[in-house]
């Protein structure tokens, strides 16, 4: 009888991802259904429906929230296998892990909180850009979302901003006001560094990337020029420029993007920390028009480029901004004299 009984006990089942780096937490989902499936084909009915409820939290935890749901919350933030211990056919699989892993933002007011998980999600963004740097096949489209969203949830935020004490009614002085460093930046820089060079990777299809870095993605990078923070809009000088020039549908977009930051700086608040970037842009872009000239091109002159000078603060972008004027000039002398005049006027 006590044989009978012991017969039916279920025997002791093995740990899940046994004998893969980094156990049950380096099982892609695809990879545990698949052992669901193989599980109930073989007769084993038992053991897949004790595994089902572990799968089933396992595909809760989703790292972009910053937490996790069910019996996974209590997991810590734990480094992922090297992309040099692994097979080459399972890579790719651990690049969209990483960059699950990179979703999440971490408070850097405070250095001494999470200090080693900050730490992880540095070396992993690290190992991220060298990986981009040396892809050696084209990005598919699971790849590009999860590429998008990693960088989205890290650079897309509420930029900081610090008191102006010494306003006056003429505005303020860029020059002799300490631009606000951002305290993630040592993180930031990465992200900035790996979107770079997803941008640039001869592996990035302009016209399958072009679903994720869309009119939306753009709108919000230009949303961020008006960072306190002058490394950050550096990087993001570099990287709008080699968007504009990969993505050759989106031209239009940006241009007419640029202008309505300059219509709303002129008119409305005469205050925006990156019109000096924004012009080292339009410097290039302009210097690329064909001729003749086309009538919207002359329009962002006179509209635009011209009232430019009219904001109290011109000092800080009138090198960038003369460039920009030059450069029509040089394309089509008859637009100098009448330009000039105009300006003159803002100077009376």
């Amino acid at each position: 009888m006590i044989k009978n009984i012991l017969n039916r006990i279920p025997r002791k089942q093995g740990k899940l991802g046994e004998g893969h780096d980094g156990g049950a937490l380096a099982l892609s989902s695809t990879t545990l259904k698949s052992n669901v499936v193989a599980g109930s084909s073989s007769g084993n009915s038992n053991a897949a429906a004790r595994l089902n409820p572990v799968l089933n939290k396992l595909l809760e935890y989703d790292p972009s929230n910053g937490k996790a749901n069910g019996v996974i919350g209590s997991a810590p933030y734990e480094a992922l296998p090297s992309f040099r211990d692994i097979p080459n056919a399972e890579r790719q699989a651990l690049f969209i892990r990483k960059l699950s892993l990179c979703c999440v933002v971490f408070d850097f007011t405070d250095p001494s909180k999470s200090w080693k998980e900050k730490d992880i999600k540095r070396q992993t963004l690290v190992e991220l850009v060298d990986y981009v740097t040396s892809a050696n096949g084209k990005f598919n489209e699971t790849a590009m979302h999860d590429i998008v969203k990693m960088v989205s949830v890290n650079i897309f935020r509420t930029l900081s901003t610090q008191p102006r004490e010494n306003k006056s009614v003429d505005g303020f002085d860029l020059e002799e006001d300490e631009p606000l460093m951002d305290p993630a930046w040592p993180h930031l820089q990465i992200v900035y560094e790996f979107l770079l060079r997803f941008v640039a990777s001869p592996e990035t299809d302009a016209k399958l990337a072009k679903r994720y870095v869309n009119h939306s993605f753009v709108l919000r990078l230009l949303d961020l020029f008006d960072s306190e923070d002058p490394r950050e809009r550096d990087y993001l000088k570099t990287v709008l420029h080699r968007i504009y020039g990969k993505f050759m549908v989106h031209r239009p977009f940006i241009r007419k993007a640029i202008n309505n930051i300059f219509y709303r700086f002129i008119f409305e608040t005469e205050k925006h920390n990156g019109i000096a970037e924004l012009l080292e842009i339009l410097g290039s872009i302009i210097n690329g028009f064909a001729l003749p000239l086309k009538e919207e091109h002359k329009l962002f002159l006179v509209r635009a480029l011209v009232p430019l000078h009219k904001p109290k603060c011109v000092s800080t972008y009138h090198q960038q901004l003369s460039y920009c004027i030059t450069q029509f000039v040089e394309k089509d002398c008859k637009l100098g004299y009448k330009r000039l005049t105009q300006i003159l006027a803002y100077y009376e």
